[in-house]
């Protein structure tokens, strides 16, 4: 009977921390393939995610983000909250916003996690139409 209990509760919370986004994610631009940035995902006060890009893997032109239109223009890029509003739905994460510092372009987004990545939505309107991002779990 033991077993069965930890074996239960073993799953329970293995599920449950599946589903989690918050930690440190490895950014892969999807056009190149190649790694930008290392991005911490975390719950504020609010009950929503955000996040906040922690370190450049590649050294940008400009270290602030000078293509930004709303209140992160001019930020430095480390710390710059590129995303923001997300909420937990289900296994997904919906009904925030994601930012690109290099065009400065605000998106809808969705992040849905499987195992150590993140697959990341940003777009216009419908879902159907924006590009996906694969990002990498750090330990």
């Amino acid at each position: 009977m033991k077993k069965f209990i930890f074996s239960t509760l073993a799953v329970f919370f293995a599920t449950f921390s599946f589903a989690q986004i918050e930690g440190k994610w490895k950014t892969i631009d999807d056009e190149t393939g190649k790694a930008k940035s290392i991005v911490e995902i975390s719950k504020n006060s609010n009950g929503q995610y955000v996040g906040k890009i922690i370190q450049l893997v590649n050294k940008p032109a400009n270290n602030n983000c000078v293509k930004c239109t709303d209140d992160r223009k001019n930020k430095p890029l480390i710390g710059l909250e590129i995303i923001r509003g997300l909420k937990k739905e289900g296994n997904d994460f919906t009904g925030g916003t994601i930012m690109d510092p290099s065009s400065g372009k605000v998106y809808k987004c969705t992040i849905k996690r499987q195992g150590d990545e993140l697959n990341v939505r940003g777009y216009i309107g419908f879902s159907l139409i924006g590009r996906t991002q694969t990002w990498h779990k750090v330990n």
